[in-house]
């Protein structure tokens, strides 16, 4: 018996007591947690809970919620991942984490390198033909209305949380995932609404990921990032699954992942390679050429910023729906600014930067909040102090009301950079208006 499943007996076995249930009586308050009657697990699958001869992974959050169990202390008691569960039922882990995530949020593990490159195991390509196959029973029959409305709704949160950062609307997300959306993942469909619902769902289940990223909460955005995988591939949408990948290669570059970085970003790359919008292409190779920088190959990078660049030049129309298809100019810039960064050409840099806040603009908040500050950042590499002070001036005008880990990072650099320049009076004035920030 694992010293996880211990530390969880007890707890399963001390709070039943404490409450007076019988086991059955366990099952039955499970049953009616999970939303379908008195029937829940018998009295041998809670006495193996109690034992720990069997982790209770699927019936984990419903055990918080019903013993109000604290897994604060626990080891390993998030949702299992793909390391664990193989290719598993991908509807059923992705209610589980969503339910997680709105009953205990301290219940996650640590955001690892070993998971985001587990998340690379091939998804179960025959999932939603054996769930078209299944009797529907008492389920609701899911349509059009129903993936057009997660969408609409992904499209609403997506839009907030890019003005404003992924702490300010995260809960509804999650939400709106449990609550609304997993009931339709576990309803009725035919195969091609099935894929579209699956992909719909990926859309929504990516946001979740990037909200909880942008909260400071890399644990769930790395889970949510591995599930919004798992079910574009089931669908059959290479560039959603790209798109998913390509978020856990970015938080692994965040992280200090190099090689994990790396090895993410080429399968991102690999995953579109039959895909035609210059935007996407563009925006998969800008972040193979991100971890390629970070992890000190300035070939790649060179290369695979290149091959961005000649992508996105090529980029024309309106954007699409996918998250990719919004990539512009303006951002591509950006990247590239930063990128040309680590590789130590500061005047390429400051033109690209340049390039993105007056050419291309940038039209959400806290996307120029960020700009803003890098842009301080390269002014001041190159002993630009009064460019490093306006953009850094310009930044907090931006950065104010933003809820967003990249902000406040951000903020927590500009003051530690100021520093330096503690003797001069526009630095100082720069500090105390920054401390209000944080």
């Amino acid at each position: 018996m694992s010293g996880e499943s211990a530390s969880v007996a007890d707890l399963i076995r001390a709070a039943r007591e404490k409450k007076g249930w019988s086991q059955p009586k366990v099952g039955r308050e499970l049953g009616r947690a999970e939303g379908k009657g008195g029937t829940g697990p018998g009295r041998d699958q809670v006495s193996r809970w109690e034992r720990g001869g069997r982790m209770p992974k699927y019936w984990l959050p419903y055990l918080v919620e019903v013993l109000d169990l604290d897994l604060a202390d626990t080891v390993n008691a998030g949702p299992t991942g793909p390391e664990e569960t193989g290719t598993g039922d991908t509807v059923e882990s992705v209610i589980e984490l969503s339910r997680r995530d709105v009953v205990d949020r301290r219940g996650f593990v640590a955001a690892s390198s070993a998971y985001a490159l587990a998340a690379l195991g091939l998804p179960d390509p025959d999932a939603i033909l054996r769930r078209v196959r299944v009797k529907s029973g008492g389920k609701p029959h899911v349509g059009r209305g129903e993936v057009a409305a997660i969408r609409q709704m992904t499209r609403s949160l997506g839009d907030a949380a890019a003005e404003l950062g992924g702490g300010h609307a995260r809960h509804l997300a999650v939400r709106y995932l449990h609550d609304d959306v997993a009931p339709w993942l576990d309803g009725s469909w035919t195969e091609v609404i099935g894929r579209e619902l699956f992909a719909a769902t990926a859309q929504l289940v990516h946001l979740a990921g990037w909200m909880a990223q942008d909260e400071g909460n890399q644990d769930a955005a790395q889970q949510y990032y591995a599930h919004s995988f798992r079910l574009a591939s089931e669908a059959g949408n290479a560039e959603l699954a790209a798109t998913a990948l390509r978020g856990l290669a970015v938080q692994a570059i965040d992280l200090g992942f190099r090689a994990t970085a790396v090895r993410i970003s080429e399968e991102c790359v690999d995953q579109a390679k039959d895909i035609d919008d210059p935007r996407a292409l563009a925006y998969y190779q800008a972040t193979l050429a991100n971890a390629a920088a970070l992890d000190g190959d300035r070939r790649t990078a060179t290369t695979s910023l290149t091959a961005s660049q000649t992508a996105i030049e090529r980029a024309t129309g309106a954007p699409g729906e996918s998250w990719a298809s919004h990539y512009s100019t303006g951002r591509w810039a950006h990247e590239a600014g930063m990128i040309l960064a680590q590789l130590g050409d500061y005047t390429s840099a400051l033109d690209h930067l340049h390039h993105a806040l007056d050419i291309h603009g940038l039209d959400r908040r806290r996307t120029r909040a960020i700009v803003l500050a890098d842009l301080g950042t390269v002014c001041l590499r190159q002993d630009n102090v009064d460019g490093a002070i306006a953009s850094w001036n310009d930044f907090l005008d931006c950065a104010d009301g933003i809820r967003s880990i990249k902000v406040r990072d951000a903020v927590h650099d500009m003051r530690a950079r100021l520093h330096r320049l503690r003797d001069i009076p526009a630095a100082e004035e720069l500090d105390e208006r920054a401390a209000a920030l944080e």
